[in-house]
C-alpha cells in the first residue's frame, strides 16, 4: 500500500500516522519526491482501513500495491534510485561503463587493463577473481589472490571494483570490494540475497538465464528487505531457442524496468552474446534504449585469455567504443533537453 501525502503536511499529524502504523507493525519507507511524498507501507496491510487513512487532511490519495516486490517497485519510490560509489555514481542521468577481464589472471594483466580502460572512459573495473564454471575443469578464477589484484588495480587507477561473489564463505573476503555482483546463477540463491541485504556497500544482480522480470525485481526485493537499498540489476542475456549467439539480450528489459522500478539499469553485451563483434551494436542500442551502464569485458590477449576471450575486446577496440558510447549518451541528453 502506499499513501500520497499532500504538499507540506502538519508534521504533527504526520508523526501520529506514522505512530498509529508502526504500532500495527507495519514498516514505512518514505519517499521524497518534487510533487509529492509517498509512505510506502510494507507488512499486512489487509487490515488498514484505506477509506480511514484517505479521509485524513494530510493525506492525498492511498493505493494498493498489487505486485509482490514492494521496495524496488516506482509506486514506493517515483524517482530514480541513484547509486553513490566512490567518485562515481551509477544513475542519475550519467553514463556508467564497467570494464575489465572476465578473469583476473595476474596483477599486472589487471592493472595494465584498469589503467588503459581508465583512459579510455570507464569509471569501474570489472573482474572475477571466483568464477563460476559450467565444467569443473575450466579454471575457477584465483579467488583470494585475484581479489588483492583488483585491489591493487584500485590503488593504482582509483576505479571503484565490481567483482562476483560466489558463496556466503566468501564474504568476509568482499569488505573491501566496491560493488558485490550477484551472478546469473545465483540470482535465487536467497541466503545468498539474504546476507549481501544486510551489507552497507551496493549489490548488482544479474539476470538468471531464464528469470521473468518479477522474478529479476524479487531478488532485489530480498536484498532490499534486509535494509541495503543500493541495489543495481543487470541485465545479461537470456537463454532462448537461438543458439548462434550465447544468449539472447533483451533490450527491451530497459524500458519494462524503467516503468516498474527506480533501480538503476546496466547491460552486459559481452555475456549476452559471447562474440566480440557484437558488443558494440548492442551497447549502442542499450545507450539508445535508455540504459544507465554497460559492463564489458576488455582483455589484453583475448586469444590466450583463461575465460571468455571470444567475448572480450582488445583496449584499442574497447577505446574507439568507450568514447563513441560517451557521445552517444551526452546527444541523447540533449535531445531530451
Amino acid at each position: 500500500m502506499i499513501v500520497i501525502l499532500k504538499h507540506n503536511p502538519n508534521r504533527d499529524q504526520l508523526e501520529s500516522l506514522i505512530s498509529w502504523l508502526q504500532e500495527k507493525g507495519i514498516i514505512i519507507h518514505t519517499s521524497v519526491g518534487e510533487a509529492h511524498t509517498i509512505l510506502g507501507l510494507v507488512g499486512d496491510t489487509s487490515k488498514l482501513d484505506i477509506d480511514l487513512i484517505a479521509a485524513l487532511d494530510i493525506v492525498d490519495d492511498v493505493k494498493r500495491v498489487q505486485e509482490p516486490y514492494k521496495n524496488a517497485n516506482r509506486k514506493f519510490h517515483p524517482e530514480d534510485t541513484v547509486i553513490q560509489v566512490g567518485n562515481t555514481q551509477i544513475g542519475g542521468g550519467t553514463l556508467t561503463i564497467m570494464a575489465g577481464p572476465c578473469s583476473v589472471e595476474s596483477e599486472d594483466q589487471v592493472v595494465a587493463i584498469a589503467k588503459a580502460v581508465k583512459a579510455s572512459g570507464a569509471t569501474m573495473l570489472r573482474g572475477g577473481a571466483f568464477k563460476p564454471r559450467t565444467s569443473p575443469y575450466s579454471f575457477q578464477g584465483l579467488g583470494p589472490v585475484g581479489l588483492e589484484y583488483l585491489k591493487a588495480a584500485r590503488a593504482e587507477t582509483g576505479l571503484p571494483i565490481v567483482t562476483e561473489l560466489m558463496d556466503l564463505s566468501q564474504l568476509p573476503l568482499f569488505k573491501d570490494v566496491d560493488v558485490i555482483q550477484i551472478g546469473a546463477r545465483n540470482m535465487q540463491n536467497f541466503d545468498l540475497l539474504k546476507a549481501v541485504g544486510h551489507q552497507d556497500k551496493p549489490v548488482m544482480i544479474k539476470r538468471g538465464m531464464s528469470a521473468t522480470y518479477e522474478e529479476w525485481l524479487m531478488s532485489a526485493e530480498y536484498v532490499m528487505a534486509g535494509g541495503n537499498e543500493n541495489v543495481i540489476l543487470c541485465e545479461r542475456g537470456i537463454r532462448t531457442f537461438e543458439s548462434y549467439t550465447r544468449n539472447t539480450l533483451d533490450l527491451a528489459a530497459i524500458p519494462v524496468l524503467r516503468k516498474l522500478t527506480h533501480l538503476p539499469i546496466i547491460i552486459d553485451p559481452s555475456h549476452a552474446t559471447g562474440k566480440s563483434w557484437l558488443v558494440e551494436p548492442l551497447a549502442m542500442g542499450a545507450v539508445a534504449t535508455g540504459a544507465d551502464g554497460l559492463q564489458i569485458e576488455v582483455h589484453n590477449d583475448p586469444a590466450h585469455a583463461l575465460c571468455d576471450g571470444p567475448q572480450s575486446l582488445k583496449p584499442e577496440v574497447f577505446d574507439p567504443l568507450a568514447k563513441k558510447l560517451l557521445k552517444l549518451h551526452e546527444m541523447l541528453k540533449t535531445l531530451e533537453g
